[in-house]
């Protein structure tokens, strides 16, 4: 009788200890699933803010451009229609079309500027790579990231330069009259405003890239060096070809980079502004950079 009562006891206790278990478990599992549903509502969240944050500082730099591009415009661009020849943004009463033969030249000098970068391009692989060999060597990690970063942009460059179909004939810049000149090297050369926000474009590429690639050696603990910098080296970021020669990109883009790269490595912004993770160009810097001087 003892024996028998003894095992409702032990049965009952065992019912009840894995009636416990299997809450506990379930309720384990519904915790489980609420935290993974949490992560993925804080995941969308905080994408969805970044997206709104790329967004934002995309506008500030358009909005700085055309801040930029309007202290530069000649006397008389505030009066009139702001649209000349083929809807481009030539001043009124300003307005110029370039001649057949030479919208033809310059269409030429365009193809030959691609074939020549996009040779440049393929020929820049092999010299990343071993870059990037010696860099792991000297175990500098932070600027080893930041070149990886920086070649995958010029990869993306790449493929979107061989998938590009031009339309010389409907595209502004090749019958825009010049309308302003800028001094490199001793030598004068003329550019429209299409021209001249590419320059401009490259200045504030190269400030952010050297910004990032003198953060990275500070925190490798490496000597200050921005000549020693692949991106310097190569200075082709954000360069798609178009407009203004490689050489004149190259020349501007260092031009910033050498600004930026002593701010990164300094913790500081004498050169440039920051927002949110981006960094341009302050636009008086960027002014006696390029030193745009109009011609009408």
């Amino acid at each position: 009788m003892r024996i028998t009562i003894l095992n409702r006891i032990v049965l009952i206790a065992a019912i009840v200890t894995v009636t416990l278990v299997g809450m506990s478990l379930l309720t384990n599992a519904q915790e489980q699933r609420q935290q993974d549903q949490e992560k993925q509502d804080n995941k969308k969240q905080k994408d969805k803010k970044q997206n709104q944050q790329q967004d934002k500082n995309k506008q500030q730099h358009q909005e700085q451009n055309k801040l930029q591009q309007t202290k530069d415009e000649p006397a008389g661009w505030d009066q009139g229609k702001k649209v000349g020849w083929g809807n481009g943004s030539v001043p009124p009463g300003q307005q110029g079309r370039l001649s057949q033969q030479r919208q033809q030249q310059l269409v030429v000098q365009q193809q030959q500027r691609l074939v020549q970068y996009r040779q440049y391009l393929d020929q820049q692989q092999h010299l990343a790579e071993q870059r990037a060999v010696q860099l792991q060597q000297q175990r500098r990690m932070a600027q080893y990231r930041y070149q990886q970063q920086y070649l995958e942009r010029m990869r993306q460059q790449q493929t979107r330069l061989q998938g590009e179909q031009l339309d010389y004939s409907n595209d502004p810049y090749y019958y825009t009259a010049p309308s302003y000149r800028y001094n490199r090297g001793g030598s004068y050369y003329e550019t429209n405003q299409y021209g001249a926000d590419q320059l401009r474009q490259s200045v504030n590429n190269g400030y952010e890239q050297g910004f990032r690639a003198g953060q990275a050696d500070r925190q490798d603990r490496w000597n200050a060096n921005y000549k020693g910098s692949y991106a310097y080296q190569d200075a082709n970021y954000g360069y798609n070809g178009y407009y203004v020669s490689q050489v004149d990109y190259n020349y501007y883009f260092r031009e910033g980079f050498r600004r930026g790269y002593e701010d990164g490595y300094n913790s500081r912004t004498q050169y440039g502004s920051q927002s949110d993770g981006s960094y341009s160009m302050l636009g008086n810097i960027l002014s006696q950079i390029l030193n745009l001087q109009s011609l009408r």
